[in-house]
């Protein structure tokens, strides 16, 4: 346990890591990455070279020390980092390894000798958190091992088909290699895949999204490219390798699906929100809740006259609403399938926003709202109270809609996200 004195010299060092803390991360991930190579398969090369990993530790580690009288008011940001080390096949010995890397970067970055009474009491104080990490992230592993079709580590599967979404996505379904069960995971959770990326000699890991609904015979994962386009940009390594090398009956390593952004209540009126590649959990949550709730003729024979009476003419529950932004029709994967969903099932009500438009699109039929999606132009009926709302795409997508969510009422705690890049809402 941290001493009040070990807490206050905690504390001391928060002006330091809000004008450093970048700087500090950026040299601790050099310095680990140096002395032991072997973790470059596991860290993501990108964003160590954008600088985005260094800003999400560097921003971490001073949330940390703010709270450190009180370090549980992390819990919901320490159990979604737990669920993406799991996905990430991270170990307990691997924390010795950061913590030792850490330290010694706080020293020598801030000048300060390994002796000095502040460095030990960062050491009890990381020794604390990692401690919180690994003992939450054994629960997971343990969940996976006791689930039917999960497994541990890295499992290879196979590329069955690769289908062309739109002009930047496609889709990768995956069977396993050995030909045995795959579990029931929840909508909206993620896998890791991991894949030699020939540039760099190296294999590298990309956490990717579920875009479809447990199936029992593959894994689908919905990928855009980015690869580069501008002379100077910096390409998507995996999803470059994805779209340009891997071809039908070539081989990827994927960890068991995981991940605390999923479907809390089907029984509900659920609101999904999505922008770009945003929508591919959204999706696997839609093939979910609309098979859930279809009611067969034979089961609404069943139900009493007062529940029948709470039943609309497709035999569900509650309405389902589908809300897409993109940039035009022509990025917009999956919209054939989402529009065949809706056809099928009355309570499935769908709205798209696109930026750009072209003569052929038609208002009402391939869009409904021109330019970046504005929630106040929605019929009032597409965003009730009562409902749960999901919000996935990029950071400041969902910060705005978050925002317009609140603003029209909405319950905070009615409201939950997924980032598609370093950060949160």
């Amino acid at each position: 346990m941290l001493t009040v004195q070990e807490k206050e010299q905690i504390k001391a060092t928060v002006p330091v890591l809000r004008e450093n803390g970048v700087a500090l991360t950026d040299y601790f991930y050099k310095r680990m990455l140096k002395n032991n190579p072997q973790l470059k398969e596991t860290f993501n090369v990108g964003n160590q070279r954008s600088g985005a990993q260094a800003k999400a530790l560097a921003g971490a580690v001073l949330a940390y020390a703010e709270n450190i009288d009180d370090p549980m008011v992390l819990a919901p940001v320490v159990e979604m980092i737990c669920h993406k080390h799991v996905s990430l096949n991270i170990q307990a010995p691997d924390y010795n390894i950061v913590g030792e890397n850490l330290l010694y970067s706080i020293s020598e970055v801030l000048d300060i000798p390994m002796d000095n009474p502040l460095i030990s009491a960062w050491g009890k104080a990381y020794q604390q958190l990692a401690d919180l990490f690994i003992a939450t992230e054994k629960s997971l592993y343990a969940n996976h091992a006791q689930t039917e079709g999960s497994w541990l580590g890295w499992r290879n599967f196979i590329v069955d088909r690769k289908v062309k979404e739109s002009d930047e996505i496609t889709s990768f379904y995956l069977i396993p290699e050995d030909a045995q069960a795959l579990p029931t995971y929840k909508a909206g959770q993620y896998i890791s895949l991991r894949i030699l990326v020939p540039e760099l000699g190296i294999k590298q890991p990309r956490q990717y999204s579920l875009s479809d609904s447990p199936s029992g015979n593959y894994l689908r994962i919905s990928v855009k490219n980015e690869t580069p386009r501008l002379e100077g940009q910096d390409p998507g390594y995996v999803s470059s390798t994805l779209h340009n090398r891997v071809e039908q009956g070539d081989t990827v390593e994927l960890t068991a699906p995981t991940g605390n952004f999923f479907l809390i209540n089907p029984d509900k009126t659920n609101v999904l929100i999505s922008a770009g590649v945003g929508l591919t959990p959204m999706v696997a949550m839609l093939k979910q809740l609309v098979a859930e709730k279809t009611i067969t003729s034979d089961a609404m024979a069943s139900v009493d006259n007062t529940d029948h009476a709470a039943l609309d003419s497709n035999g569900s529950k509650k309405p389902l609403y589908f809300i897409h932004a993109a940039r035009s029709a022509e990025v917009h994967a999956m919209r054939n399938e989402i529009n065949a969903l809706r056809e099928k099932n009355n309570h499935l009500h769908v709205y798209y926003a696109y930026e750009q438009i072209t003569e052929a699109d038609a208002l009402g039929r391939d869009y409904h709202q021109q330019g970046r999606l504005d929630l106040n132009q929605l019929p009032a009926e597409y965003l009730p109270k009562e409902a749960d709302y999901y919000l996935c795409g990029p950071v400041p997508f969902m910060h705005q809609q978050k925002k317009a969510l609140l603003e029209k009422g909405i319950p905070e705690a009615h409201i939950h996200s997924e980032a598609f890049a370093t950060g949160g809402v």
